[in-house]
């Protein structure tokens, strides 16, 4: 299955999040925080969205950092992505 972004929509997946500290202590799967850096899959194509014209900045393979609780989760073919609005993205990382 293939998602398809409509108008400002970014489908991004989350990159994996650190196993232990940078001290070396090892952290269970609770104790970790939901990872914020994600790496762009897929891209709508931007256009008019709220009465103001989007031009799309980002581009597949970039890897984002993404507000903490934004957008919508989604499995499909048993991976998880995450669905957000371009202005959800806060930078890119380089």
């Amino acid at each position: 299955m293939t998602i398809k972004p409509l108008a400002d929509r970014v489908v991004v997946k989350a990159v994996e999040a650190e196993e232990k500290t940078k001290t070396g202590i090892i952290l269970t799967a609770a104790a970790q925080e939901k990872p914020q850096i994600a790496e762009v899959v897929a891209v709508g194509p931007g256009g008019m969205v709220d009465g103001h014209e989007v031009e799309m900045v980002v581009t597949v393979g970039m890897k984002v950092i993404t507000s903490k609780y934004s957008g919508t989760e989604v499995k499909a073919d048993g991976v998880e992505y995450n669905i957000v609005r371009q202005s959800d993205i806060l930078a890119i990382v380089e």
